[in-house]
């Protein structure tokens, strides 16, 4: 999807097979106040502080604090991954993200809209499904919409845990070239999502979101 995972296609990103099914539902949620501290260490405090939160509850995501500058924060897990990633159930995942006006109004909806599909009960198999004829999940992004992971303190995958710290940019689908993605040298990674016609590119980083180097990190 052109999500968190769309991008992340290129780390290792979680880690039990799609076909396994979802785990309890208890295994994915967190503590309120530590979901939203860790939600907002997705982007600098600059933009974080003033930005709205949701939570995950059982019900689906909540809003747990109102912002004022536009901005949502929140952590995303593993079913936000590509329907055929063999871990899109790892109950371990949590991937702060901060999301810019433009992507509140376009990407965001996706986004919970699939977590309602989690908590229904359908599977990755009936999600894919879903996912072709939905209108959220097929819905053009608006003009500048993006995104912040720059979290320390997510959790990616079993291997390269937090990965880098980077931005994520979300446009209709157009030719990685015209981004530079994907060659050797470039910091840009990305691709089309599936079933999703939208292309998400990712922009690696040099610091986490408070400010300390990250440049100590692999190379993906």
């Amino acid at each position: 999807m052109y999500k968190l995972a769309a991008a992340l296609a290129f780390s290792v990103v979680f880690s039990t097979p799609a076909t396994a099914g979802m785990a309890p539902l208890a295994d994915y949620l967190m503590p309120r106040d530590a979901e939203i501290a860790l939600a907002r260490s997705a982007a600098p405090a600059a933009i974080s502080a003033d930005a709205s939160v949701m939570v995950l509850t059982p019900k689906g995501y909540e809003t747990a604090v109102t912002g004022t500058n536009g901005y949502v924060c929140l952590v995303e897990r593993g079913w936000e991954a590509g329907f055929d990633d063999p871990d899109f159930w790892n109950t371990k995942l949590r991937g702060p993200i901060c999301f810019n006006p433009p992507a509140v109004e376009t990407v965001v909806p996706a986004h919970l809209e699939r977590t309602d599909w989690v908590l229904a009960g359908l599977g990755a198999a009936e999600m894919r499904e879903r996912a072709r004829a939905s209108a959220l999940a097929n819905a053009t992004p608006a003009i500048g919409a993006m995104c912040f992971m720059m979290s320390k303190d997510g959790y990616l995958s079993d291997t390269g845990k937090h990965w880098h710290p980077h931005l994520m940019f979300y446009l209709p689908a157009a030719d990685a070239a015209s981004w530079g993605a994907n060659l050797t040298g470039s910091p840009v990674f990305g691709g089309a999502g599936d079933p999703e016609p939208v292309v998400t590119y990712m922009v690696v980083v040099p610091k986490w979101s408070d400010g300390s180097s990250a440049m100590e990190m692999p190379a993906p």
